[in-house]
């Protein structure tokens, strides 16, 4: 049984209220379900919000524990590479993780930065679990794609979605709707692209209502198949959310 969080983005206090509404404990320092329920993360726990800090260190608690089902996003990459010294922009959100960073003593500095290296190069691609019934990705996976060896199509797919090339006026990568076409038996819970309400879609759920443009933060519970969302403390922006044709 699984509470799988849609992309967070330092959005600390709302994810604390979403596990709390689930039912989950943090007495221990890491969320604990009385009905042995397992929380999991679509990614991009940090960037652009006020936390990225805080939420971090809950992720690398709960990988010191061996309980940490957690599938990178872009956010996730980019920070990584910062984090190794490479030459990346600090835009699209990267910035205001930096400035957190930068607010701290320069050895703390260095040791979160230090830990988060290894919390990146730990983590898989994506999530089988259930038997193969239910995929965590970032921005999704293709059937033709699950289980396939890893390569740099498959990264490419779960970082940023199926990406076409193309580049929209806001300088964003355009992408298809690949679970328009998905007709796998597998689920697949992805965020990446912001809507206002969880989409569904064949066997897929986007579950990145955009918490951190002021949306909500959602849950998808398997094998229930429910969300539960918890409304954002950010202000709204609604030039972020994505429409799909019904």
């Amino acid at each position: 049984m699984f509470d799988i969080i849609g992309d967070i983005h330092g959005c600390y206090d709302e994810l604390l209220e979403l596990l709390s509404s689930l039912g989950y404990s943090l007495t221990s320092g890491i969320p604990i379900h009385p009905g042995g329920r397992q929380v999991a993360f679509v990614g991009d726990g940090m960037d652009r919000g006020p936390s990225s800090i805080k939420v971090m260190q809950l992720l690398f608690a709960l990988q010191d524990e061996g309980r940490l089902i957690y599938s990178p996003g872009n956010h996730c990459n980019k920070l990584y590479r910062y984090a190794k010294g490479n030459n990346v922009q600090q835009t699209h959100g990267l910035e205001t993780t930096v400035a957190e960073l930068d607010s701290l003593p320069k050895e703390k500095r260095s040791h979160i930065l230090d830990r988060y290296e290894r919390f990146y190069e730990a983590l898989p691609l994506y999530h089988q679990l259930d038997s193969g019934r239910l995929i965590i990705a970032h921005a999704g996976l293709s059937e033709q794609l699950i289980g396939a060896p890893a390569s740099q199509t498959v990264r490419t797919f779960v970082l940023y979605g199926d990406i076409s090339g193309k580049t929209l006026q806001d300088g964003r990568p355009d992408r298809r709707d690949w679970a328009k076409s998905y007709h796998g038996t597998a689920w697949v819970v992805y965020g990446h692209t912001p809507v206002r309400e969880p989409r569904f879609k064949h066997h897929t759920v986007n579950i990145d209502t955009g918490c951190v443009f002021g949306g909500k933060l959602t849950a998808f519970r398997w094998p229930e198949r429910e969300t539960v969302s918890i409304p954002s403390k950010q202000p709204f922006q609604p030039e972020k959310f994505t429409s799909y044709p019904s």
